[in-house]
């Protein structure tokens, strides 16, 4: 096999949960044209038909499937259906996210606990049953999306003269949990051929995004700019492929520099 073989994920069964959002969706077409057959899922299925669609025109295949990931049975119930359709799974993304502190470091206490709830004790449980399986076939990539807040933090400078604010503590909470977590799993899953790794990603460039801010964050990292809607797609493939099947445990910036400063 060439080495560019190595990248292909023809013939692998993938799962990304979120799958309709700024980083889901370039998550999902890179899994999607890598050749993979690719089941995304979250709470809205509507959403989530629409990405499918736009896929399966170009002819890959991607299915939509809906869970709560906030829910054991939800997340049990997506794992028995997919196993149904395909048979098996190679590679399961845990991007799903969910950000219930508007309030930021102010709002109440119960938003934190629903922030964890789904996303650590849910990422926890959605790992251990798709990781289970994997470990029964004796091989499979599961990949963590965290964040660079998940290893420094908020730099208010970033947001300077605008609206906006870093003082999500839940979401640094889990996304720093994350990459501890991802040690774990490859830890406990590596004897039986499943690795385990983690993404962090810097900011992403989107449209709503004052240019204030834009300018501000770019200052900060080594490539002057934010992320933008395919920057995500080649780390993501590499470790969803047989060209990272020695790579297990590991966290990649994938930031632009910002946290090597």
């Amino acid at each position: 096999m060439g080495v560019l073989d190595r990248f292909s994920l023809a013939g692998k069964v993938a799962l990304v949960t979120g799958g309709a959002g700024l980083y889901g969706r370039q998550i999902v077409a890179a899994i999607a044209e890598a050749g993979a057959r690719t089941f995304i899922a979250s709470r809205n299925l509507e959403a989530l038909e629409k990405v499918a669609a736009e896929h399966r025109k170009a002819g890959a295949d991607v299915t939509a499937l809906q869970y709560d990931q906030g829910d054991e049975g939800s997340i049990l119930a997506l794992r028995d259906e997919l196993m149904r359709r395909a048979g098996r799974i190679d590679v399961l993304v845990n991007n799903a996210v969910t950000r219930p502190m508007k309030a930021g470091y102010l709002d109440d206490a119960s938003t934190f606990a629903e922030s964890m709830r789904v996303n650590a004790t849910g990422l926890f449980v959605i790992t251990r049953a798709f990781g289970d399986i994997m470990a029964e076939q004796r091989a499979g990539s599961i990949i963590n999306i965290s964040s660079i807040y998940g290893v420094v933090g908020p730099d208010p400078t970033n947001y300077r003269g605008t609206d906006m604010s870093g003082w999500g503590a839940d979401y640094c909470f889990h996304k720093a949990g994350m990459i501890n977590f991802t040690r774990l799993v490859g830890s406990y899953y590596g004897p039986r051929g499943v690795r385990c790794n983690c993404v962090c990603p810097g900011g992403l460039r989107s449209p709503t995004q004052p240019e204030t801010f834009v300018r501000q964050y770019g200052d900060h990292t080594f490539l002057g700019r934010l992320a933008d809607d395919t920057d995500l797609m080649g780390v993501i493939v590499f470790l969803a492929s047989d060209a990272s099947l020695y790579v297990t445990g590991a966290n990649i910036m994938v930031d632009g520099g910002y946290t090597a400063k």
